[in-house]
């Protein structure tokens, strides 16, 4: 895995025809040297109902983990096979991606890539397969399942020998009332 991928962004125009705004291979791609997880964002709003008015890119500035306030993000990720747990540092995606979003009430955390964000992620396994690890289980997930997330802890972790690709789109969210 790890191909670029294509992302094409239409608009319409001043007279209401349908045009293609931005055609191009992996315009935001952002590799994590500590893990090899290669993440591209495809796009980002930053209210809901989003602007479908868009014509300066939206990911031409930093985003982080989490969709904006209010917003959402769709990013692609792929998974290369991961080392044991025993070899990663214990707080590997804490320091990735800071500790804002890092797993809450889990000293230590279950896996070193343990993390949450407060949002509902709509996820679909596009190719490969991976461990989805969570507080105190885990389900294991190929192409073309599904996964949908409520602001839950979870770690991603590959332990094939093939990469993993994701679609993942998140939408802000309340925190849980539980």
């Amino acid at each position: 895995m790890g191909d670029a991928i294509r992302r094409v962004v239409t608009i319409n125009d001043p007279t209401g025809k349908a045009v293609v705004l931005f055609d191009s291979l992996d315009p935001h791609k952002i590799v994590r040297e500590q893990t090899g997880i290669v993440s591209r964002v495809m796009w980002v709003s930053d209210c809901t109902p989003a602007d479908i008015s868009v014509t300066q890119d939206p990911v031409k500035r930093p985003v982080g983990i989490a969709p904006p306030t209010n917003g959402s993000v769709l990013r692609i990720v792929d998974f290369p096979p991961m080392p044991p747990e025993n070899e990663l540092p214990p707080h590997l995606m804490e320091s990735i991606v800071g500790g804002g979003h890092a797993s809450r009430d889990l000293k230590p955390p279950r896996h070193p890539m343990m993390h949450r964000t407060r949002s509902l992620d709509y996820a679909v396994v596009l190719s490969g397969e991976i461990d989805m690890l969570l507080d105190d289980s885990e389900a294991h997930c190929a192409a073309g399942d599904v996964i949908i997330q409520q602001g839950t802890n979870h770690a991603w972790v590959n332990r094939g020998s093939e990469t993993c690709r994701i679609a993942f789109v998140l939408v802000d969210a309340q925190e849980p009332s539980s």
